[in-house]
């Protein structure tokens, strides 16, 4: 699968730089209900340290890879060991490599997954449903009512 783009500003990028990207499992509400998608996202450093260490997640699996692998000048590409049915998040070419720079300042992290390889032993589940296209609308009815000498100094 691969996706058109067209992102600028990445010249202290190589295309062998560093990147993680994982399946999310996560959530579309619509007039029929949620429904379940699979969607590629890029991991940065400081969250896939958060996974590793067991917190739950909503990522499957998690692939180390390079940035050259994933995007080429004008179009996106899946990990080879991706299914074919995922759809990019939003905004994956500014996420990736945004992604891709944690790991150039935090050289570390490449630890946890080595180039090249997945990791799917993570904490998976499915209990906070991440829905993408939720909106919060506050209301009236929402404010707290306070006691009337909450403001005043007795």
């Amino acid at each position: 699968m691969t996706a058109t783009i067209s992102y600028p500003q990445t010249a202290d990028l190589a295309s062998d730089d560093y990147l993680v990207v994982g399946l999310a499992t996560c959530f579309i509400k619509d007039d029929d209900g949620v429904h379940e998608v699979h969607v590629v996202e890029p991991i940065p450093s400081a969250a896939l340290e958060a996974i590793v260490k067991g917190i739950p997640t909503s990522y499957e699996l998690a692939t180390a890879t390079t940035i050259g692998t994933l995007i080429t000048e004008d179009s996106l590409h899946l990990p080879e060991n991706f299914p074919a049915d995922v759809q990019f998040c939003d905004d994956f070419a500014f996420r990736a490599t945004s992604s891709a720079r944690t790991y150039k300042a935090k050289t570390s992290a490449q630890s946890y997954i080595p180039a090249g390889t997945t990791r799917t032993d993570f904490n998976f589940s499915i209990d906070r449903k991440r829905v993408l296209n939720s909106q919060r609308i506050v209301k009236t009815e929402d404010n707290v009512k306070q006691h009337k000498y909450t403001h005043e100094v007795l």
